[in-house]
């Protein structure tokens, strides 16, 4: 009788075990060296201000969305557009996002525009320290440059250097 029950229990445990480990296989939650933790990017912007000038770019999956001084527009974004700025700001330290220094400071006499970036993954809102337009602390360059190639697409921005 103890056969029985235990030719009953083996089918379950082994079912058990082997949804177990696809669970586990199938995490994004850890990357190919089994340490770090991999984010959720599920938004990234882009706020630019000076006196007469607010202009807000919002980059989600899918889409585009620009505000410049209350009008704002609609565009679609691709996949591959997308992609490219979730694999430039996935290199960014977001714990220390808002603590980089900025290399320039035209921002407080209005020769530049302040922008900041701001990263929303797994749920939490990470914002950058206030920089001058075109010139974003070395660690942001990469993904202020990839933000910038899908904004001048569609707009006309200066961008100073």
């Amino acid at each position: 009788m103890n056969y029985k029950l235990l030719i009953a229990l083996i089918p379950l445990v082994l079912c058990h075990m082997n949804c177990t480990s696809q669970q586990k296989g199938s995490s994004d939650a850890i990357t190919s060296n089994g340490v770090q933790k991999k984010t959720k990017i599920q938004k990234v912007e882009i706020t630019e201000q000076t006196r007469g000038t607010n202009r807000l770019i919002t980059f989600t999956p899918g889409s585009k969305t620009t505000s410049v001084n209350g009008n704002v527009s609609v565009d679609v974004l691709s996949a591959a557009a997308w992609e490219s700025i979730v694999k430039q700001a996935e290199m960014v330290n977001l714990d220390k996002i808002s603590s980089l220094a900025a290399p320039s400071e035209g921002r407080f006499g209005d020769r530049a525009f302040a922008s900041t970036i701001l990263i929303t993954a797994d749920g939490k809102v990470y914002e950058s320290s206030t920089f001058d337009s075109g010139v974003p602390p070395k660690e942001l360059d990469s993904l202020y440059r990839e933000l910038f190639k899908e904004i001048k697409g569609k707009q006309k921005f200066t961008e100073k250097r």
